[in-house]
């Protein structure tokens, strides 16, 4: 009986030996480009690391806005060049502290940030014109870069000086995490005033950062996670340019967001792959001019869903691996998981461990000496090619069904993808597919952990805090302010503006969000059988 052909996590073929017949015709210079130039099979950038190594980013946000803060001024000066901020749940879902909706989750998946008051303490003491500041917000991502813009305002930085990314990726929710507000439609229409206002207001600022990541966390493999981002950037694409947007004056500052797997062959194919396909998108497509239009840019986070709680040292390596393959692929920036977050928030030792392992990727190894060290390797270079295909084929499909919205609407992502997180979970239950500590290579006690936990007084707190607000402030000027972002919302004027100024009057994110469930209504998802 032969031996049984090894499958990639995208259940592509993986041969015991590649040799250069696998690679027949290939010229490399034709295939790949130069780095730094189309089709940037090779990375974005011409010198990449060798110039200086990737934006070292930590997630990080939880409790109150004056822990997190204490959180970023220690991963600050334990050298960390980019910040990434976690906010909770009721923030994410456009709700304030002091909602019953709220009750329970105030401050425990990320930080609660409610006003501008809150985004003061949040980034008090932190140089916003030297740091880059990325935000894991989607629904209200609109709302929570106007309080970073304010508060900027107020330390004397205007908007050309601030750089960061609003994740502001919708479409993915309706696909993997849930975090949506609004109707599909409504959401594009937000996202295209986004894009129209940082053009104009702030034009360093990444508009939004097309996720793979969390597709990736629910069960989609390499090849669905690229195939189902890329299907989600086009319709971004297409939304605003039906908005009236010159393709060129937006998509230089479209950015994404993809996972990095302990498979470390298939993860940088998978990268390589990703950039080639959307360039050829880009132009060829939407007729982008400007390279930068072309451009795959990417931050990437190392695989949360592989942590275990077993034996949770052993995260280190796995982060370690994942950390590098991002690397390899030729991320732009690069969060590490600390190696406890499967059990807890992470504490700050594990925090800075985490960091730590960026630094020694690029301080301590020699992936900064060369550009794009794994081109023409006949592996690499065929997995690309098989995962280009796929890909492919993937955004094909989803094209045929009417586009990403049409598909979601259909279940047809959320299909795809559960039925690729069973066929792992089986794998997993029947010993095909090891995990460490988990089905083998496990110990008969787990060592004792403490984890961090939040105080559950802060929600308390921050009702507090909402009701000072609200008694200080001028409620009649508040409510003229949302009076007048609904009537944008009603008609085509961009909403962020009137948005801005109700902010800025101390309106809260639950208040703004409100405002725009009255005009726009919220998204009822359907049940596929």
């Amino acid at each position: 009986m032969a031996d049984a052909v090894a499958r990639s996590e995208s259940d592509l073929p993986i041969q015991q030996v590649y040799v250069a017949a696998d690679l027949a015709g290939f010229d490399p210079d034709a295939a790949l480009g130069a780095p730094g130039a189309y089709p940037f099979t090779r990375g974005v950038y011409p010198t990449m690391y060798t110039g200086k190594p990737w934006t070292m980013r930590q997630y990080a946000g939880f409790g109150t806005a004056k822990e997190s803060n204490e959180r970023y001024l220690q991963l600050v000066k334990a050298g960390t060049g980019g910040l990434s901020v976690a906010f909770d749940l009721p923030t994410q879902m456009g709700y304030d502290s002091d909602e019953a909706i709220s009750s329970g989750e105030v401050g425990k998946v990320g930080v609660a940030v409610d006003s501008i008051d809150d985004m003061r303490v949040l980034f008090n003491g932190l140089p916003l014109d030297k740091i880059s500041t990325s935000m894991t917000i989607n629904a209200p991502g609109s709302t929570l870069l106007l309080l970073y813009q304010l508060v900027a305002a107020e330390q004397g930085i205007s908007g050309d000086k601030l750089t960061g990314t609003i994740q502001n990726d919708v479409l993915k929710e309706y696909i993997a995490r849930g975090t949506y507000i609004y109707p599909p439609a409504q959401s594009l229409r937000l996202i295209s005033d986004i894009f129209a206002y940082c053009h104009k207001e702030l034009p360093r600022w990444n508009t939004i950062s097309i996720s793979g990541y969390h597709m990736a966390e629910a069960g989609a493999t390499p090849a669905q996670e690229i195939a189902f981002t890329l299907a989600n950037a086009k319709e971004y694409v297409r939304a605003a340019i039906a908005a009236g947007l010159d393709v060129d004056d937006f998509a230089p500052r479209l950015s994404f967001f993809f996972v990095a797997r302990t498979t470390l062959l298939e993860e940088v194919a998978k990268f390589r792959a990703a950039r080639r396909i959307w360039a050829r998108i880009m132009r060829e497509e939407f007729g982008a001019k400007n390279p930068k239009s072309m451009m795959l840019r990417f931050h990437t986070q190392t695989a949360g869903v592989q942590l275990t709680a077993q034996q949770p040292e052993v995260n280190l390596v796995r982060v370690a691996l994942q950390g590098l393959g991002a690397v390899l692929g030729g991320t732009q920036s690069l969060h590490t998981n600390s190696y406890d977050e499967a059990i807890a928030l992470p504490t700050e030792k594990a925090a800075r461990l985490a960091l730590r392992t960026q630094q020694v990727i690029a301080y301590e190894t020699d992936v900064c000496k060369t550009v794009d060290p794994f081109a023409g390797s006949y592996v690499i270079e065929s997995m690309t090619d098989d995962l280009e295909a796929a890909i492919v084929e993937l955004i094909q499909a989803v094209e045929d069904r009417g586009g990403a919205v049409r598909a979601i609407e259909q279940g047809f992502q959320k299909s795809e993808i559960e039925r690729s997180a069973y066929r792992v979970a089986l794998e997993i239950d029947n010993g095909e597919r090891t995990v460490v500590g988990v089905n083998k290579y496990t110990i008969d006690v787990e060592e004792e952990y403490d984890p961090l936990r939040v105080d559950p007084a802060i929600e308390s707190e921050q009702r507090e805090r909402l009701a000072a607000l609200r008694a200080e402030r001028d409620n009649d000027a508040v409510k003229a302010a949302l009076a007048a972002m609904q009537e944008a919302a009603r008609g085509t004027d961009n909403v962020l503006y009137p948005m801005r100024e109700a902010l800025r009057l101390r309106a809260t994110g639950g208040e703004v969000a409100h405002a725009l469930r009255e005009v726009w209504g919220v998204y009822v998802p359907q049940e596929f059988f």
